[in-house]
């Protein structure tokens, strides 16, 4: 032990030597220090506390009165930021509550300084002052942070959940819980992986495969540290989708996601792309894809009977009863139809009141004049609709495969040229078909001749019908439609001429005559106005299509842009990988490629994953049955969806009331064409079309 007086010169080191450790660990304080006596005098200060308030050497040497340094302070802006604040009464009251006070000011110039003052017990005291503005800014956009985190993950539209590489939870958002029917408080930060799978079981989310298999396939995914996803079907009904991805630090997030209605919906799509939505047989797409399968089966001798079925005097009662009359008759039909038929037999609407039959595996001609005259005899019965007691009948026509023909066209043509010999005789009777019923041929080699001339002598011209944007009526563009005058036949209609046509190659010299001249009718209006013009799957089989596309461009100077062609879905048929390649090089060209007609064909959505179309056309049939059947409305509304949710542009054709219009827009349709705007128009009254309906917009505008 030490015991040398403190008066002796060691004793005066060892102070000195203590008094310089104080002042070294007072200058390299974080904080700034003041010491104050009981006389309101400064006794020791470190720099740190000037250089908080700017306060100049001469005033932090000892023995400075207090008040002068406030003075300072108050002077040159360090003053409190509190309005009508005095600090010098505020300071006092601390002093005589003789214990420790802590207290955060901010200041005027925008510093925030944390002050902790202690009264001495032999008068003054000590104070330290810490500058705390960065701290506080950092907690700020902290809170910021975890705000905008909070506000995200629960507007997220999947249930999120995170682990740590613990298998604890991290954080989960409000949508987890909900989806899982568990109170959110009852799901906590630190829970396990096992501990929450158990919370959800006990809320009533039993996989309808079972709780051990889910519980191990969630385990094994931590396990193995894969990133992954499945389809969780519970035994409540839902369909959760739920993915798993890992993190580095060896956690992982899980999303959820309710996906029951959309797959519902798209399996409604998937049903009403083969099926027709009134009588709920199958439609002409499923149809022909039927005989399509049977082909190997036709290939080997196998007999297969096409039948055609036309109702007789059906367009009476619609004009008669209207047309929800019309439709309760074509659901009795169908019903009479299923029952004449064997389990086996496909039985499809084709379209209006047409419909068909398809017998597989039979002893032909007999069972199908069989199964005819048994069709024939159940429609000629009285039908009760709407308290009205109805009299049609059917006629039938019947092609038979091999001897009539090996694919689905030729066996749907040769029966309803047997169909027509049917109506022809009086109706009420079946026919099969025979080599001689070219009555309709001849028509059709009339009409060939006469197409191989249109050209040549300017019969065939353009119509255009706008295309309007539904969000504010402007207008979108015109679609270009060919029509024929003939000196023979007068006018005749594109659903008598076109299929001549395509089947004659003919549609290729005309196909490229349409897309010259609409280009450069379109390149006179005013950009950035679009013109659309349709492709016949014919069309796709000449290689030279995109180079007919880009030199009628180029010839016309049209913006590649300005140019939408549209196809049908049947177009995909014909090679399809060849086709899929010409629409990839007509997109590179920089043109919009459209799907017309979507739902009417073969209506495959397998389509619209192999190409990203720019734009679906809503067929007419939809659209205009919209008003009064709840199933044309569900298409209508399903297939606007699908479009948005593809990011692709969906246009309603055939609107002719402003209710349909109305109907189209509630649901988010993007562009609308019909008669509500305008009948398609010959070339030169276009402009003035334009004109007019721009001045008729802009004086709706100033109206309002």
């Amino acid at each position: 032990m030490d015991d040398r007086p403190t008066g002796s010169p060691h004793g005066a080191i060892d102070l000195l030597d203590a008094v310089l450790r104080l002042e070294a660990a007072v200058a390299n304080m974080a904080e700034g220090l003041c010491m104050f006596d009981a006389d309101r005098r400064l006794v020791i200060s470190n720099q740190r506390y000037a250089d908080i308030y700017g306060l100049p050497p001469e005033l932090v040497v000892p023995g400075t009165p207090h008040a002068d340094i406030v003075a300072y302070r108050l002077a040159h802006g360090m003053e409190p930021f509190e309005p009508g604040n005095d600090f010098q009464a505020r300071h006092e009251a601390l002093i005589k509550q003789m214990k420790p006070a802590s207290e955060i000011v901010q200041l005027k110039n925008g510093r925030i300084i944390r002050i902790a003052h202690q009264s001495l017990s032999i008068g003054g005291w000590v104070a330290t002052h810490l500058d705390i503005t960065e701290q506080k800014e950092h907690e700020r956009r902290l809170t910021e942070q975890n705000i905008r985190f909070d506000a995200a993950i629960n507007n997220m539209p999947q249930g999120l959940c995170m682990f740590d590489k613990d298998r604890r939870l991290i954080v989960s958002n409000r949508l987890y819980a909900t989806m899982y029917r568990i109170p959110p408080e009852e799901i906590r930060p630190g829970m396990t992986l096992e501990e929450i799978l158990a919370l959800r079981l006990a809320h009533g989310n039993e996989p309808r495969a079972g709780d051990d298999g889910y519980l191990q396939r969630r385990i094994d995914l931590v396990v193995n540290n894969r990133d992954d996803g499945d389809v969780v079907a519970l035994k409540d009904g839902r369909l959760i989708a739920i993915t798993h991805h890992p993190m580095p630090d060896g956690g992982w997030v899980s999303t959820h996601q309710d996906i029951t209605e959309h797959q519902r919906n798209q399996e409604r799509i998937q049903y009403l792309a083969q099926h027709d939505p009134l009588t709920e047989l199958a439609n002409r797409a499923a149809f022909q894809e039927q005989i399509a399968e049977l082909q190997p089966r036709i290939d080997r001798g196998e007999c297969i009977a096409v039948l055609t079925i036309d109702l007789d005097h059906f367009k009476n009662v619609n004009d008669a009863l209207g047309h929800g009359a019309g439709d309760v008759l074509l659901k009795q039909v169908a019903a009479r139809l299923r029952q004449c038929c064997r389990e086996t037999d496909m039985v499809a609407r084709l379209g209006g009141d047409e419909l068909g039959v398809l017998q597989v595996a039979i002893d032909q001609p007999q069972s199908a004049g069989v199964l005819a005259r048994r069709i024939v005899e159940a429609i000629a019965q009285p039908f009760e609709v709407m308290d009205h007691q109805l009299v049609i009948g059917a006629s039938v026509g019947i092609a038979v495969a091999p001897d009539d023909g090996k694919d689905a066209g030729t066996l749907m043509k040769c029966a309803d040229l047997a169909l027509y010999r049917s109506k022809a005789e009086g109706r009420g009777r079946f026919h099969f078909y025979e080599t001689g019923m070219d009555v309709a041929q001849q028509r059709r080699r009339d009409i060939e001749a006469g197409l191989r001339r249109a050209l040549e002598r300017s019969e065939l011209s353009l119509a255009y019908q706008p295309l309007i944007n539904v969000a504010d009526r402007s207008i979108r563009g015109f679609e270009a439609l060919l029509r024929w005058n003939s000196p023979e036949f007068g006018a005749v209609s594109p659903v008598d001429f076109i299929p001549v046509a395509e089947e004659t190659g003919l549609i290729v010299q005309i196909g490229e005559w349409v897309l010259r001249q609409a280009c450069t009718v379109a390149a006179r209006w005013p950009a950035p106005i679009e013109v659309s013009v349709n492709l016949s799957p014919v069309q796709f089989k000449n290689r030279s299509l995109v180079d007919e596309v880009e030199a009628a461009l180029g010839d016309a100077g049209l913006a590649p842009g300005r140019l939408d062609l549209e196809i049908t879905e049947s177009a995909l048929l014909i090679d399809n990988k060849m086709t899929l390649a010409t629409l990839h090089k007509l997109r590179a060209l920089g043109v919009k490629l459209s799907m017309d007609d979507f739902g009417t064909g073969y209506s495959s959505l397998s389509y619209l994953r192999s190409f990203p179309f720019n734009k679906i056309k809503i067929d007419r049939s939809f659209v205009s049955d919209s008003s009064e059947s709840v199933d044309a409305q569900a298409i209508v509304k399903a297939t606007i969806g699908l479009g948005q949710s593809l990011g692709m542009v969906t246009t309603a054709e055939g609107v002719e009331t402003e209710a349909q219009f109305e109907l189209i827009r509630k649901h988010g349709c993007t562009e609308a064409q019909g008669y509500l705007f305008s009948k398609p128009l010959p070339v030169d009254a276009v402009q003035g079309w334009i004109e007019s309906y721009e001045a008729h917009g802009r004086a709706l505008r100033r109206a309002s």
